[in-house]
Order: structure tokens, then sequence, then C-alpha cells
């Protein structure tokens, strides 16, 4: 069992599979509990949504402010986010355990989201992409690959064939559309396959794109149903 904390709400009795979703940087696990409703998930999906807090750390580009998050971020740029990997394997480890966790409540891997939005985006592709069991699919909104050195490295052909929901905001000024955008051309080049959206939103998600990734989601259920 994990020491990680979560909010769980489940759509129906006796869930067939689980969505974890990180939430971003100094935020909790309360915010992204209201989207469940707004998803149009069929009444018949019995589905377990997990919302974990991130650890409580000092955060060096937010000038050592201790704030929820699933890793350091050292300095920010348009080019790129210099990350603190070792916070990064550390919050994978977390992932990790609580999908073993959904595993021990019935719930195989092959039936097993991720999700998340900004840093927790980022670990969501991270834990993804270099999870070593296929994975039902993950969604990643308004975020980035925070090391790429360390995904090329790790990446696991398990999750190759993967499904992939990205999603951005052409207006953002805290994570750069052209840092997802770049996260979207290396999993293209991978060969993931991966649904792209962009919405003329700034950092923060919008209806359209709270229903495009309930469209996604119905899809993903029902094909990993049997």
């Amino acid at each position: 069992m994990p020491d990680t904390p979560a909010i769980e709400i489940e759509t129906a009795p006796s869930p067939t599979h689980s969505v974890i979703w990180m939430h971003g940087l100094g935020a909790d696990g309360n915010d992204f509990v209201p989207v469940v409703p707004e998803l149009g998930l069929p009444a018949s999906a019995a589905v377990r949504f997990l919302f974990p807090h991130a650890p409580l750390i000092p955060v060096t580009c937010n000038a050592g402010y201790i704030m929820r998050a699933w890793y350091d971020i050292l300095s920010l740029s348009d080019a790129g986010r210099h990350a603190d990997v070792s916070g990064i394997q550390a919050s994978r480890e977390t992932i990790r355990a609580l999908i073993a966790r959904e595993n021990e409540r019935g719930i195989p891997t092959s039936r097993i989201l991720l999700a998340g939005f900004s840093q927790g985006g980022a670990m969501a592709y991270m834990a993804g992409l270099t999870h070593p069991e296929p994975l039902a699919g993950i969604v990643a909104l308004s975020t980035y690959i925070p090391s790429p050195e360390l995904l090329e490295a790790e990446f696991d052909p398990a999750n190759a064939a993967t499904p992939v929901f990205a999603a951005h905001g052409t207006q953002d000024d805290v994570v750069s559309p052209r840092l997802g955008e770049h996260a979207r051309d290396l999993l293209l080049a991978r060969g993931v396959p991966l649904t792209w959206q962009a919405y003329p939103m700034p950092h923060s998600v919008c209806l359209e794109e709270i229903e495009d990734v309930g469209v996604w989601l119905r899809e993903r259920l029902a094909a990993t149903a049997a």
C-alpha cells in the first residue's frame, strides 16, 4: 500500500477500470475532482478515479517555497524545464505503487489509465511511457516531458502502443505551447498512437477539452473492457 494519500471516487460499484490523475504544481488532489461528472461517462461505466496528493517540498524556481510538487524544478525557460531527475524517479515509484495497489484490488494494469495536468501530466508521461506493463492509456494536459534524457534511456516497449491523449492551450504562458509540441513530436517519432488537440486558452482546462477527454476515455474503456 502506498503512503501517498489520494481522493477516491467510484462512478459505480465494483470498478472495472482505474484512472490515476495527478494534479499540477502547487495544487492538490482536489483540483480535478470536479472533472469526473463533466466527462460524460455512461452510467454503466464502473471507474475508480484516484487523485493523489503530491508531497510538500521546496521548489527552487519558486524561491524555495514549500508546496505540493511531484519533483523540484530548478529553473524555467520556454526551451525546457530543468527538473530534478531523482524527484521524477521518486514520484514515478509512488505512481507505480498506486498501480500495484489497484492490481491488488482486482484492476489489471491493462485497465489502468494515467492522467495529469501540467507537472502532473509530466508525471503521467514519465511514469506511463517507462512502465514495464501495458497501460490502457495516458492523458497529458498542458504539459511537457521534464527529462527527455530519462525517457530516452528508460522508455519501455510495453507502452509503445499505448494510446495517448495530449492537449495544450495556445495562449499558455506558464508551460509554453512549444514544450507541449516538443513532447508531441517525441512521441510521434517513437510511433506512439497520439491524439493531439490545441485549444484557445491559457494554462488551464476548458469544457470543450474535458468533453474531448471524455469521448477519448469512453473509447478506451470500451476497447479494454474485454
